[in-house]
């Protein structure tokens, strides 16, 4: 993101917390909020059509499109207001209403293109948790409203229905697979605003006079703010790219369907009364669900670590705790097709590693690697990766390394192989033969692949020129001086 994006980022922000204080106290805060407001809308289309491409950009528009809806219906409501009645539901309630299934298709959208295929699990514990509010909801929101009258009511009984539906939209965002950064805690924050400013004009007014609830539009801005600051956010693309971190069984998870476990008995306990044997079954419920819980939470985490495990070995070399082949092939392909840039490849045999397998056996082999092995690992200072491929052959990948770089490594390496291994009283020496292959990040050049092959060649010639040098492959970027 530029810097002038993120200044916005920042701006919008701030803005919004001023505006929310200003709102309180001046007499021209309408107006303050309308023009704060309409450079909301703006930004937020600006977002959407500049910042994002392709198919991410679906999502910000249904966002966009959702601010400018309930921007107009704020509008309408204050046309009403200067020009004549405000009536009880009116036209404004169209565009307020309309934001609602757009917000709420964009976070199922993210959500859908931030985990594909892994998504059962979010929806399943959304589904869980929005339920005990739908129900919560209905008993103290929608049901009292129809105590005046079925015509009066649908209308009213809507944002309530809205609240429920943007509430399902965002749990299933938050708990699905992916990255959970700024962005989507902007987000969850802006809806959680949403539902708390709409709880609030539903409730105050049995405690509040209008004139002081009237003033929760500030919040509805402050959410407006949050959201669209979460689409200039420079991280926004974790909400539409998949992630590559795996997500474990987080505890707040466990305690929020645990309570949502025991909602729906307790909100039935509403119409049948609290006794001393009603309370007691709630308690027991309560220790037997957080028992269950716990159990739960245990056998997971018991299968996470296997899973752990499992990945470690199915990319790591179990003897030297180097990645493997299959990692350094997906790392060279990301690094010279996907990202673009350079990369050097070194291609490293151990010369008269067969002697001391054949004199000493192989338990002295294994000691020799794994010396070699964290050897290499710190001749690249922390950069780069090296892989054993198998046997005594190694690779290391350093991306973004010029000629100069690259040979200044390739003499390390040489001068630090040949230093004796101490094993059971023996000092084992080997040697190191290395093929060096340098890809600019044009893939005119060739394929990662064909670089690997190439830095292959280039080792055993080092071997044929005999033994202990490196030798550049030829048409694999610029010719390295021999």
């Amino acid at each position: 993101m530029t810097v002038g994006g993120t200044r916005l980022f920042l701006g919008t922000a701030v803005t919004a917390a001023v505006v929310t204080a200003v709102l309180y106290a001046v007499p021209a805060g309408q107006i303050l909020y309308f023009a704060t407001y309409g450079a909301i809308c703006a930004l937020s289309w600006w977002a959407a059509l500049r910042l994002v491409a392709g198919s991410d950009r679906r999502p910000w528009l249904l966002v966009a499109t959702a601010q400018t809806l309930w921007l107009t219906g704020d509008a309408i409501e204050m046309a009403f207001f200067l020009f004549g009645e405000v009536p009880a539901v009116g036209v404004s309630d169209a565009f307020w209403l309309g934001g609602y299934p757009l917000v709420a298709t964009a976070l199922v959208l993210m959500a859908r293109r931030r985990a594909p295929g892994r998504l059962s699990g979010g929806v399943l514990d959304a589904l869980t948790l929005t339920t005990v509010a739908a129900l919560a909801s209905w008993q103290f929101l929608i049901q009292p409203l129809f105590e005046y009258g079925f015509g009066d009511a649908v209308v009213p009984a809507l944002y309530p229905v809205g609240d429920i539906v943007l509430l399902a939209a965002v749990l299933f965002l938050t708990l699905s697979p992916g990255e959970r950064g700024a962005p989507t805690l902007l987000l969850f924050g802006a809806v959680s605003t949403y539902l708390a400013v709409d709880l609030g004009y539903n409730l105050l007014p049995y405690v509040l006079d209008y004139q002081y609830v009237e003033k929760l539009g500030a919040g509805l801005l402050a959410g407006h703010a949050l959201m669209v600051a979460a689409m200039l956010h420079p991280g926004r693309a974790e909400l539409t790219h998949p992630g590559s971190r795996v997500r474990t069984l987080h505890p707040a998870r466990v305690v929020f369907l645990g309570l949502a476990l025991l909602g729906t008995p307790a909100l039935a306990l509403r119409y049948a009364g609290f006794s001393g044997q009603e309370l007691a079954t709630i308690v027991a419920s309560a220790a037997c669900a957080a028992f269950v819980l716990a159990r739960f939470t245990t056998a997971v985490r018991e299968q996470e670590r296997m899973q752990a495990e499992l990945a470690y070995q199915a990319h790591h070399d179990p003897l030297t705790g180097l990645v493997n082949r299959t990692v350094m092939h997906d790392t060279l392909e990301e690094t010279v097709r996907v990202s673009g840039t350079g990369a050097a490849v070194l291609y490293l045999d151990l010369d008269g590693f067969k002697e001391i397998n054949d004199r000493h056996g192989h338990d002295a082999g294994d000691a020799v690697l794994v010396e070699i092995a964290g050897r290499l690992s710190a001749a690249m200072d922390g950069t780069g990766l090296v892989a054993r491929l198998g046997g005594d052959e190694f690779v290391l990948l350093r991306p973004e390394s010029s000629a100069e770089e690259t040979v200044r490594l390739a003499e390390r390496v040489l001068e630090e192989i040949p230093r004796p291994v101490l094993f059971r009283g023996h000092r084992l020496s080997v040697g190191a033969s290395i093929g060096i292959a340098v890809h600019s990040g044009d893939l005119s050049e060739g394929t990662p692949t064909e670089m690997l092959r190439a830095a292959d060649t280039a080792m055993y010639s080092a071997k044929r020129l005999g033994r202990g040098r490196w030798v550049a492959a030829d048409g694999s970027g610029p010719l390295l001086a021999a």
